[in-house]
């Protein structure tokens, strides 16, 4: 399977929203990244159901949701109804996150896991069969513009192997410090899905930008 590509609204200009999804629309991006970030759980504050919601009537593309929020069970059917397609929550977020996986899935989303840089993926074992998607995050989640930690590539090809080993069906997504010095690097190792925000949308040309990060 070819990589993908979704760019992350976070990097996005909110003042020209719909231009922007409107631009990855007729780019050659597979997937629209949304980071909603509640304040506790990551120390910064995004966006929630109402700009989710008006992204999905200009959207072209799947919301690829990443919830960086506690407690996210209790919001799990609204987010589905605000219109994402795929559903991310963080590990270190969730209690009973079987229980959790399993309800995004039944609501008819694609499930996803998040780990930041310090979890290894190790933990990550038993949870594979439920779910569709990891998302590795290399950089410490809450800001866009973050460098990349280098360390990620060990866990990206620690998860391959599990994966391939096992023979789950599951993407290996990385968020955090993508750009097209790394993007090669990063598919080579074993990466399924590229989120760049800061990359595409502080480009001269975010479109070209995206093909660049879909065909290097």
């Amino acid at each position: 399977m070819d990589h993908l590509v979704s760019p992350s609204l976070l990097s996005a200009d909110f003042g020209n929203l719909a231009r922007d999804v409107m631009l990855i629309n007729d780019s050659v991006a597979d997937w629209i990244h949304c980071d909603i970030m509640d304040g506790l759980f990551v120390p910064n504050i995004s966006f929630g159901f109402p700009v989710v919601k008006a992204v999905k009537k200009v959207a072209r593309k799947p919301l690829d949701v990443h919830l960086m929020i506690i407690d996210p069970d209790r919001y799990l059917s609204r987010w589905k109804d605000a219109g994402a397609d795929i559903l991310t929550v963080q590990y270190e977020a969730c209690t009973h996150l079987n229980r959790t996986v399993n309800e995004i899935r039944n609501l008819g989303m694609k499930a996803g896991v998040a780990v930041n840089p310090h979890t290894p993926v190790s933990l990550l074992q038993n949870i594979l069969p439920y779910i569709d998607m990891v998302l590795i995050m290399t950089v410490n989640p809450g800001f866009g513009g973050q460098s990349f930690i280098p360390e990620s590539y060990r866990k990206i090809s620690e998860l391959r192997k599990m994966i391939d080993v096992g023979k789950h069906d599951v993407l290996i997504q990385v968020d955090g410090g993508v750009d097209t010095r790394n993007a090669n690097e990063l598919v080579e190792t074993g990466v399924d899905v590229l989120v760049a925000g800061n990359t595409v949308f502080s480009s001269e040309d975010p479109v070209e930008t995206i093909l660049k990060l879909k065909h290097f």
